[in-house]
């Protein structure tokens, strides 16, 4: 695990769930807020799973997951400003930083299908 501790994909979207949980803390939508909380621990988590595999195939399948959750993650943001259930600022900056994790993310599957 220690590779995973020194990931600054899998901090900044450790933090991003962190996030998401502490702007929906007051959201009456349940339903929204449970599931961009959900998407949000997607993509730390998947990308902790795929850390632990013992193959660059089983570690890409977890990289590729964790990217399709924040792209959920960046659309529900987007949903969530527009239907008024979040802050636009705040959710200006998440979607910002959703996009720079997903950005980082591709890098990190380009990376790992050349070694492959």
């Amino acid at each position: 695990m220690e590779a995973l501790k020194n990931l600054d994909v899998w901090k900044r979207a450790c933090r991003l769930s962190v996030d998401l949980y502490k702007i929906t803390s007051s959201c009456k939508e349940f339903g929204f807020k449970d599931q961009i909380t959900r998407a949000g621990l997607s993509v730390a988590s998947n990308i902790a799973e795929g850390y632990e595999r013992d193959s660059i195939p089983a570690r890409l399948q977890y990289l590729i997951i964790a990217k399709g959750s924040s792209g959920e993650v960046w659309t529900q943001l987007m949903i969530g400003r527009t239907a008024g259930f979040l802050e636009p600022a705040t959710c200006k900056n998440l979607e910002q930083e959703t996009t720079e994790i997903s950005r980082m993310l591709w890098g990190l599957i380009k990376h790992y299908r050349q070694k492959d």
